[in-house]
């Protein structure tokens, strides 16, 4: 199946159809949204255009279970960003929320029926120190104890290790960039500071400014590599850009922005396949100006990243999916570091995940399962 052709990319491009589907159509379509985590955002829209009477009622159950926990997730989100607020207050240390974080409490576009499993910010790196200490003494403790994590997280990468919370279990991602330290591409994080908008009611809180949101999004959907949740970014990406697109000063807003960060590679893949997958209106001068690779190069890329999409579902799927996969994996790593890091680095990921599925004696087996 042609991922253009997919019943779900169908859906997102026209949900109402959502109306229009016989009973025996839902079925592949339930499948293809759960699995890419766009079960929530179908059920959203259906009650946005006022069509989900018009749904079968158990296949709205699913939506509406799934609406459920989106609802949830934004109450919480609400409730841990006034705690951060209140955890760094007198530290003088803008905090932006990214990503999910920012889309729910800020109520954007593509917070409607979005799950999310963490919570991202953005800090100086200057102040990484203080938020950190802060943090901590506010119940926030780091997950990754191992001295080389320490030392990846801390020397090379974007962010801290992973934080949770001791009581209420909540994750945090703390970054002092969008990209890691070591990687290929260089881009400005003070800039995405210094643009930052206020939330309102949450003193020493931000968002990124619409271009910084539309950049961050595309960066992280092309650089890291989580291409199970492809079509979800997409589809975010989709959500920002009928929005913020709505007003023609946007674009070339963003078209500068993307430039002044470094980042006009990763929005050029963005903006052509959102256009080719979920028809967002983005103009064709945006689009050639970002879009300047060789036919050859650029048609071989976008075929990776359009069977890296396909990854989620297996009706979706094709033959030469898996191999994309790997050849993105290769490639998120290949941005994210240098040789002279990246292979060592790989080698002890493989040696320590040999290590975790090596079988253990029988005898050690039973001993562990012995009651105390």
């Amino acid at each position: 199946m042609r991922l253009a052709d997919a019943p779900l990319l169908a859906t997102l491009r026209d949900p109402r159809r959502m109306a229009r589907l016989e009973e025996s159509d839902w079925d592949l379509l339930l499948r293809q949204a759960r699995a890419t985590g766009l079960l929530g955002r179908l059920g959203a829209l259906a009650r946005q255009l006022g069509i989900a009477e018009r749904i079968p009622r158990h296949v709205w159950r699913h939506m509406e279970a799934v609406l459920s926990i989106a609802d949830r997730q934004r109450r919480a989100v609400l409730w841990e960003v006034r705690l951060l607020s209140r955890a760094l207050a007198g530290a003088n240390v803008p905090v932006v929320l990214l990503k999910g974080a920012a889309y729910a409490a800020a109520d954007l576009p593509p917070a409607a029926g979005r799950t999310f499993s963490d919570i991202d910010i953005l800090v100086p790196k200057a102040a990484l120190a203080e938020a950190e200490k802060r943090l901590f003494l506010a119940g926030w403790i780091t997950t990754h104890h191992d001295a080389y994590d320490q030392r990846y997280y801390r020397q090379w990468m974007h962010e801290l290790p992973p934080m949770t919370h001791i009581r209420r279990g909540t994750n945090l991602d703390v970054h002092h960039g969008i990209l890691p330290e070591t990687a290929r591409i260089k881009t400005r994080p003070d800039l995405i500071l210094a643009a930052a908008w206020p939330l309102p009611g949450h003193p020493g809180i931000h968002i990124p400014c619409p271009a910084d949101q539309v950049l961050h999004s595309a960066t992280h959907l092309y650089h890291e590599g989580e291409w199970e949740h492809g079509l979800r970014d997409l589809s975010d990406l989709d959500g920002l850009l009928r929005t913020y697109g709505a007003d023609d000063r946007f674009w070339p807003e963003l078209t500068a922005r993307a430039h002044a960060l470094n980042l006009a590679g990763p929005l050029g893949h963005a903006l052509s396949h959102v256009r080719a997958l979920l028809d967002t209106p983005v103009p064709e001068p945006v689009l050639r100006s970002l879009c300047r690779q060789g036919s050859l190069r650029r048609g071989l890329m976008d075929r990776l990243f359009l069977d890296g999409m396909a990854c989620a579902h297996p009706s979706l799927r094709h033959p030469a999916t898996g191999v994309a996969q790997f050849l993105l994996y290769v490639r998120s790593h290949w941005l994210r570091m240098p040789m002279h890091l990246l292979i060592p680095h790989l080698l002890r990921k493989a040696l320590v995940k040999a290590e975790k599925t090596e079988p253990r004696p029988a005898d050690e087996e039973k001993q562990d399962r012995a009651p105390a």
